[in-house]
C-alpha cells in the first residue's frame, strides 16, 4: 500500500512538473509587436487556417469598441478597454485558458480629450516584464500594476490631445519604462523608473499642431555595435541612447513634399544593417545604414521614396527586404535600392501590423480577415485567408505558445488547433 501511495505521489508530482513546464514554455508576447517590438515570433507550427467556427478555442464579448492589441504572459492576457465614451479606461487581466476576466482596474477620467471617429480611447497596448504591467491612458496618465492588480505607481504627464487621438504604447527596457508622449502641442520621449515611476530622462521634445505629430512606438534594438532607441518623429527619424536619452544620430527625409503634414503613424524597423521608417498621410519612406553619428541624412541614407500610400500599420525587416503595410495592402521593398518588388492590395485595407513566424507573414484586415502569405521577396505567395465574425478589426494579431489571439471591435478570439 505504501509503495502504491509513493508511486501515485511520484506520478502526481511528475504530472504537475509537466504542467508547470508547459506553462513555463509558453512564449510570451509582452508588448505591442512582441519581445523585440518588431513583429518577429520564434515559434513554429502556428495555425495557418481558422474561421469563426474552425480552430476556435474560445471567444468573449467586449463591452465596447477597441483598437488596442492584447499582450500575453504565461497564463494571463492583458487588454486595455475604454467605456462610456472614454470616461472609464480599464486594464483587463484575462485567463488565457478560457478568456475569463481575472481582474479589472479602471481609471475614471472626467476631462475632455479629442479622438478621431476611427480611433478609440485606450488605443495603446499594455507592456509587461512578467512582474508588472504598465498602461498609458492618454490624458488620464500612465499606470503600473502588479500581476494581482495592485496599483504600484501612476504618472500624470498632463493633457495629450490631438485631432486624431493618441496610440503609442509604452516600452520596457531594462529597469526603464520608455514612452513617446503625444501627439500634443508639446510632445517628448520620456523614461521612467519601472519600479516607482520616477522620471529618469526626457528628450526629443517638439511642438506642433494638428498637421504635426507621431503615433510611433519607439523600438530598442541592437544595431551590431550598440543598443539604440530608434524613434520615427515628424519629418525625421532619430537614434538615442536608451539609458540616458542622449541623441546619437538623426536623419531628415520623412517630411511630406512642401513641408506640411508631418505625420508618422508606423514604428521604425531596425536590424543590424538597416533602419526603415515611413511617414503616413502619403508621406515619404527612407532607409538608412546603421552605425552613424550626428546628422546622417547624406552619409547613411540608402534611399528616399517621396510619396507612398497611407501607412498606419508597421512592417517587418527580413534579410535585405522590408515588408510594409500600406492601408490598401502590403508590399515588399528591397532595402539596398528602394526598388519595390511587389505590391498586393488587401480587400478592406489594413491598419494592423505584420507578424513574422517561420517564414510566414500574418496581416489582419479591417474586415476581420487574416491574410497568411510567404515571406517571399520575389512575389506575393498567399497561403490562406481566414475570416472571423466582426465588421471591424484594427488590432494586430498576437501569437503565444501555439495559439493566436485576435481582437475585433467587439470580441477577443483565441485560435488554437489544440
Amino acid at each position: 500500500m505504501l509503495s502504491f501511495h509513493r508511486a501515485a505521489t511520484v506520478t502526481l508530482c511528475s504530472s504537475l512538473l509537466v504542467l508547470l513546464a508547459t506553462v513555463a514554455r509558453a512564449d510570451p508576447w509582452p508588448a505591442w509587436r512582441g519581445p523585440t517590438g518588431q513583429g518577429h515570433c520564434r515559434e513554429k507550427n502556428l495555425p495557418t487556417k481558422w474561421s469563426a467556427t474552425e480552430n476556435v478555442k474560445w471567444t468573449i464579448a467586449l463591452p465596447d469598441a477597441g483598437n488596442s492589441t492584447p499582450i500575453v504572459w504565461g497564463d494571463k492576457i492583458f487588454l486595455t478597454q475604454a467605456t462610456e465614451n472614454g470616461k472609464k479606461r480599464s486594464l483587463y487581466c484575462l485567463s488565457r485558458q478560457d478568456g475569463t476576466k481575472l481582474w479589472e482596474k479602471t481609471v475614471v477620467f472626467d476631462g475632455a480629450e479629442t479622438i478621431h471617429k476611427t480611433n478609440t480611447y485606450c488605443a495603446a497596448s499594455p507592456v509587461t516584464d512578467g512582474e508588472r504591467v504598465v498602461v498609458f491612458y492618454g490624458s488620464a496618465g500612465m499606470y503600473c500594476y502588479d500581476f494581482a492588480g495592485n496599483e504600484l505607481w501612476k504618472k500624470d504627464f498632463g493633457p495629450c490631445d490631438h485631432i486624431w487621438g493618441s496610440a503609442a504604447s509604452p516600452v520596457i527596457h531594462g529597469d526603464l519604462v520608455i514612452h513617446n508622449f503625444g501627439p500634443h502641442t508639446k510632445s517628448f520621449l520620456v523614461a521612467l523608473k519601472k519600479t516607482d515611476g520616477r522620471e529618469v530622462w526626457r528628450s526629443g521634445e517638439y511642438t506642433g499642431a494638428n498637421d504635426f505629430g507621431t503615433w510611433s512606438t519607439p523600438v530598442v534594438a541592437n544595431t551590431g555595435s550598440r543598443t539604440e532607441l530608434v524613434m520615427s518623429g515628424p519629418g525625421q527619424v532619430k537614434g538615442y541612447d536608451p539609458a540616458t536619452g542622449e541623441e546619437l544620430w538623426s536623419s531628415r527625409g520623412l517630411e511630406k513634399e512642401g513641408g506640411k503634414d508631418r505625420l508618422t503613424y508606423s514604428s521604425p524597423l531596425v536590424s543590424e544593417k538597416y533602419v526603415f521608417a515611413a511617414a503616413g498621410y502619403n508621406g515619404a519612406a527612407i532607409a538608412l545604414k546603421t552605425g552613424g553619428r550626428g546628422d546622417i541624412t547624406d552619409s547613411h541614407r540608402l534611399f528616399r521614396i517621396p510619396k507612398n500610400p497611407q501607412r498606419i500599420g508597421s512592417g517587418v525587416i527580413i534579410g535585405d527586404h522590408v515588408y510594409v503595410v500600406n492601408e490598401p495592402g502590403v508590399a515588399c521593398i528591397e532595402l539596398k535600392t528602394g526598388k519595390q518588388r511587389w505590391d498586393k492590395p488587401i480587400p478592406g485595407g489594413s491598419w494592423s501590423s505584420l507578424v513574422h513566424a517561420e517564414g510566414k507573414l500574418y496581416l489582419t484586415s479591417q474586415r476581420a480577415e487574416t491574410f497568411v502569405f510567404a515571406a517571399n521577396p520575389n512575389d506575393y505567395e498567399e497561403i490562406a485567408v481566414n475570416k472571423l465574425d466582426g465588421a471591424i478589426m484594427r488590432a494586430s494579431i498576437v501569437p503565444s505558445d501555439g495559439e493566436w489571439f485576435l481582437r475585433t471591435y467587439k470580441h477577443l478570439w483565441c485560435i488554437s488547433p489544440k
